[in-house]
């Protein structure tokens, strides 16, 4: 049975943030220089910290004469930038993307080289979640959740995408949560981070969850996708590490989880599901050990004895996460949940497997039963989503 992607992205259309300049002026994010080299999504208040090409990196590795390069049981090697082929597809900007990535009703044949399915769609655009105006970040995720409809309809019924919530403002979001239920989404995004001021624990969320509990509506949480933090709240002393990012990214959500699984969501809305996206999982089973650890010690200190559930009971009831090449998570599936793993692509962005995820699952699976397989590479995001 060919997987499904759980975790894959769309390169965002010019026409995602049209109006957006016009009403918010150089706060807003636009299309600039088009299908050249320097072809972005532009912030111009934020200067060169808010340019961010519009690049499908993955999609390159099909040019005529390239040799992939990976390890045994990873996904390929970072491409050479410097090779005069791809300076020349970059120097097309969006228009040297493959067809499948600009065009949903041709991402099939992008599927069909990869063995893949369907795929279940996340913004390549994280800033959407972090806009600082309130009123910019809405009106931005209402016109991405119309373009993405449109995107995802039209691939036959092999893309479903996945609706930003805008959380930022819990009424409004409320508000745009029911119009994409009723556009027919399956399930949406949220920041991966809470606003600072108001953690996911706050009533404010409430009538949010509960909408999305009744609707059988899973909620993600994608690597990269932060509300924004004021200065108030960032270390004076952090430290800009590229590979202390990478390697930490889990730390950046493991917060978040804390507040769902331990402060009360996942009690008060049990059938309320949550995705953990394209933060990999083999962390999981040691820090759901010290999660429960840690909420013992907490009550014990407060002279209290502890008599809720235990968080890697809750996580086992409400909670997923995807993966891509994660051995260590393949390794400890059964203390992480075989049901609660979801394998993704991370197609087109650099992190992805393909055009090869078919035999990097058949590295990482090698030793995994027949039947596990199939539950995280299909079956388990087929029953979260109700495909």
């Amino acid at each position: 049975m060919q997987p499904i992607s759980a975790d894959s992205h769309v390169m965002e259309a010019a026409e995602v943030f049209l109006g957006l300049p016009e009403r918010f002026g150089d706060e807003a994010p636009r299309v600039m220089h088009e299908n050249t080299a320097q072809d972005a999504i532009v912030i111009p208040a934020k200067g060169a910290r808010g340019i961010r090409p519009r690049t499908g990196t993955a999609g390159m590795r099909l040019r005529e004469g390239f040799t992939l390069e990976r390890r045994p049981g990873h996904k390929p090697d970072v491409d050479d930038l410097t090779d005069p082929e791809v300076q020349a597809l970059l120097d097309k900007g969006y228009g040297g993307l493959r067809a499948g990535i600009r065009d949903g009703a041709r991402r099939g044949e992008d599927q069909d080289v990869d063995g893949v399915a369907a795929e279940f769609l996340y913004p390549g655009f994280f800033g959407m979640f972090s806009f600082e105006n309130t009123d910019l970040l809405v009106a931005c995720q209402k016109n991405y959740n119309d373009w993405l409809h449109d995107y995802a309809s039209a691939a036959n019924g092999r893309l479903f995408g996945l609706a930003a919530i805008p959380l930022q403002d819990p009424e409004r979001g409320a508000a745009e949560l029911a119009r994409v239920i009723s556009m027919g989404y399956k399930g949406g995004c949220i920041p991966c981070t809470a606003p600072a001021a108001r953690p996911y624990r706050d009533e404010c969320y409430e009538p949010i969850w509960a909408l999305a509990e009744e609707a059988e509506f899973p909620l993600s949480m994608h690597v990269g996708t932060n509300a924004y933090l004021p200065v108030e709240y960032r270390s004076k002393h952090a430290v800009r590490d590229s590979v202390v990012g990478y390697a930490g990214a889990a730390t950046s959500v493991q917060g978040t989880l804390v507040e769902l699984l331990c402060r009360g969501v996942a009690k008060r809305h049990p059938t309320l599901k949550f995705v953990v996206s394209e933060f990999n999982a083999g962390w999981i089973a040691h820090w759901l050990d010290r999660v429960d650890q840690g909420l013992l010690r907490e009550y014990r200190f407060r002279r209290e004895e502890f008599t809720g559930e235990r968080p890697a009971e809750v996580w086992h009831r409400q909670f997923y996460a995807t993966i891509e090449d994660d051995r260590p998570a393949l390794l400890t599936r059964e203390l992480i949940g075989v049901d609660n793993l979801l394998w993704g692509s991370d197609y087109p962005h650099v992190d992805s497997t393909w055009p090869c995820s078919m035999a990097v699952l058949d590295e990482v699976f090698v030793d995994v039963s027949a039947r596990d397989r199939q539950k995280i590479t299909r079956d388990n995001v087929k029953a979260l989503y109700g495909i």
